[in-house]
């Protein structure tokens, strides 16, 4: 086992935000390889023309089925669950996703073209 060390150890501050997600399959238009810990896709808001918005440096940080963080990074996540989220660019918590990030927004974890 190959263990994962949880982001808020390597970022020292809390996540900035929580995410009930679902992997999207292959026929879905998803991923074609199996989402380990550790994932680093962007991010987009629902209703975003990313041509316009581009995509945000947003990091899923994914949670067992205990809302543990898991840290078997040999172990696929789970197809859904939960997640912390980490922006990675600290200027636009306050410019940006402070406005943004609410209950019921909806976003999608997005990766290659």
């Amino acid at each position: 086992m190959e263990l994962w060390t949880p982001y808020e150890a390597k970022r020292n501050h809390p996540p900035d935000f929580s995410v009930h997600y679902r992997l999207f399959s292959q026929a879905e238009g998803g991923r074609k390889k199996t989402v380990f810990q550790g994932l680093r896709c962007d991010f987009s808001y629902e209703g975003d023309d990313i041509k316009e918005t581009g995509l945000f440096m947003i990091h899923p940080e994914f949670q067992d089925e205990f809302g543990g963080i898991i840290l078997d990074r040999t172990a696929p996540v789970p197809k859904q669950g939960t997640a912390t989220m980490w922006i990675l660019i600290p200027e636009m918590r306050s410019l940006v996703h402070v406005n943004r990030i609410k209950i019921g927004v909806a976003g999608y974890f997005m990766e290659g073209p």
